[in-house]
């Protein structure tokens, strides 16, 4: 995470704890103690497809495990940046996977061993879920370091937020089944608690805008989210979407353009954000994401639904 950021959430020169005020990041921060999670009544386990099986952590270690996928997948395969310590560790971490859940996503045939210890199942998939009340009681929500979510917030009192992010999938596994099976993980801890609406950030590849002015123009005319719906990049970074004009975009290649993630989104009925942001370390270009769950398709509702019976535990 970019140093101005963990300064700005820590509220430099406040004396909260896990930054040295000389402005250097101290490593409880970054690698913050983890301890067992709680599941709040949910079977850990929540579905599965095959040997492919979809869970909570509930572990220091699976959440171990999950950082390292995110370094796997970040790091070495993509363009980021990592810090000096997490490159040592070989693990992505921050602050918020301490008051995070995460979905692992475990693959039961492919084993991965380690010297004096027993092979164990190999984590292929996660996603991590901040939910409203802890963000409150906490660091506030990842997204708020890119975006103005406070109006979005506002303009639906009474509502459930969660957050999405941090989601990877091991390149081999990137099909169809497993992106089921995480949506299927991701709707049974909806329904659990209760969840309103879903928000965070989605990534494009790159930090040149103008390389992706097609998608970026696309999501701006054709997928932008309703005004009470709708938070702005804030101000320091934002960066225009509509850079062609709207007579210029091609959806159909627009659609071709961009990643599978936000593809899958779009589908879902996800509506998108008022600018985009350069995020340099990951070597990304970002766009705020919201999907309330009452314009979830009901054929998608049925599909990754407590009545999905191919995906049940």
């Amino acid at each position: 995470m970019p140093l101005a950021r963990l300064m700005r959430r820590a509220g430099m020169g406040e004396g909260r704890p896990g930054i040295d005020l000389r402005g250097v990041v101290a490593p409880s921060r970054l690698f913050p103690p983890l301890k067992r999670l709680p599941t709040h009544g949910l079977d850990p386990v929540l579905g599965r497809i095959g040997t492919l099986e979809v869970r909570l952590a509930t572990r220091p270690k699976d959440v171990r495990r999950a950082q390292r996928l995110r370094y796997c997948v970040f790091y070495e395969e993509m363009s980021a940046l990592p810090s000096g310590l997490a490159g040592l560790k070989r693990r992505d971490a921050d602050e918020y996977d301490a008051v995070c859940d995460h979905l692992l996503v475990i693959d039961h045939a492919a084993t991965e061993a380690k010297p004096f210890r027993k092979p164990r199942p190999r984590v292929v998939g996660t996603y991590r879920l901040l939910r409203q009340d802890q963000a409150e009681r906490h660091f506030g929500f990842y997204t708020a370091g890119e975006y103005d979510i406070a109006p979005v917030l506002s303009a639906n009192p009474g509502l459930r937020f969660l957050e999405l992010g941090r989601s990877c999938v091991l390149k081999p596994y990137r099909t169809k089944r497993t992106v089921e099976l995480l949506w299927h993980g991701i709707w049974t801890y909806v329904l659990h608690h209760r969840v309103d609406a879903m928000l965070g950030c989605a990534s494009l590849d790159g930090t040149d805008p103008d390389r992706l002015a097609l998608p970026l123009s696309f999501l701006h005319y054709f997928a932008r989210a309703p005004e009470r719906w709708r938070a702005r990049a804030l101000p320091e970074r934002h960066v225009a979407m509509d850079r062609l004009s709207r007579e210029a975009v091609d959806p159909k290649a627009a659609l071709q353009a961009l990643p599978p993630l936000i593809k899958g989104y779009l589908r879902l009925g996800a509506t998108f954000g008022d600018g985009a942001v350069v995020d340099r370390q990951f070597g990304t270009t970002d766009v705020f994401v919201v999907l309330p769950v009452a314009a979830i398709a009901p054929r998608y509702i049925g599909h990754f639904g407590a009545g999905a019976e191919r995906h049940a535990a």
